[in-house]
């Protein structure tokens, strides 16, 4: 049986806002537990599928919804907004957003794939991650090594204009490491690079998913906290990519702003 992703083509499109749910018992006790068992069965029903080569569009939305109503059964809020910015855009484009958590790896898929084909611009690390790299390798990401800036920067040039040309939109969160204090100097400008290279559009993306809490130990597995909101807003299109310079700026802006109504 084929599946198909669902039609998000008329407004709201992919934006998407719903009262915080009460969660059950286990839950309020034991987020963590609750959540991460959550997560590790859509990540573990995912991983087989890509291993036995069924894992397209819609096995990727579906395993990203699954982790969406794993956010929600902890009790967090999501909210996305924006969507209409890139949802008629004909041409693909470059999202470059900040990186605050593995949240976003997980959910973009829900909010963006079903309105254009999409993929991350990935550290190679994730390319050998336990299980999920059968998801990962399966989405055709762009891979940088994330030691040697000029062989990245490389990869990005080529890797991201082979993929734009077919079509494919590229998802990059152009930081050194995830966190939730934004660092302006620490936010390179590969991803408008990229788009003035392919003379594609840019989406700025920001995004608070602290909820999911980075570990001391294992930076994948920090505490759940479902009381923090968790919100992705795409802005307004940069369409005219030629002044990187001023693109970069334009994003950067854009999320300080956003994370600064947001409180952080």
């Amino acid at each position: 049986m084929t599946h198909r992703l669902p039609d998000l083509s008329s407004p709201p499109y992919a934006d998407y806002e719903y009262p915080r749910k009460t969660p059950g018992l286990f839950s309020r006790i034991c987020p963590s537990a609750f959540f991460y068992m959550r997560v590790a069965r859509a990540v573990f029903s995912s991983a087989s599928l890509a291993r036995k080569g069924r894992f397209g569009d819609y096995e990727w939305w579906l395993g990203s919804r699954q982790v969406r109503d794993a956010f929600e059964k902890t009790g967090a809020h999501i909210s996305i907004r924006g969507t209409a910015n890139f949802a008629l855009m004909k041409d693909p484009c470059v999202f470059i957003g900040n990186h605050m958590s593995t949240a976003e790896t997980f959910l973009a898929a829900t909010m963006i794939l079903p309105l254009r084909p999409v993929t991350f611009v990935v550290k190679e690390s994730l390319m050998e991650y336990p299980v999920f790299k059968h998801i990962m390798r399966s989405r055709d990401p762009v891979v940088v090594g994330r030691q040697n800036p000029r062989e990245d920067l490389k990869a990005v040039m080529d890797g991201g204009q082979e993929r734009l040309r077919k079509g494919i939109s590229i998802i990059i969160f152009p930081q050194r490491t995830r966190t939730v204090q934004f660092d302006r100097e620490g936010f390179n400008s590969i991803g408008a690079k990229l788009a003035r290279r392919s003379g594609v559009p840019v989406v700025p993306l920001a995004l608070k998913t602290n909820a999911w809490s980075n570990g001391k130990f294992l930076k994948d597995f920090g505490r759940f906290h479902p009381e923090e909101d968790v919100v992705f807003e795409f802005g307004e299109p940069i369409m005219d990519t030629s002044d990187d310079k001023s693109v970069h700026r334009t994003v950067v802006n854009f999320i300080e702003d956003r994370l600064r109504t947001w409180g952080l």
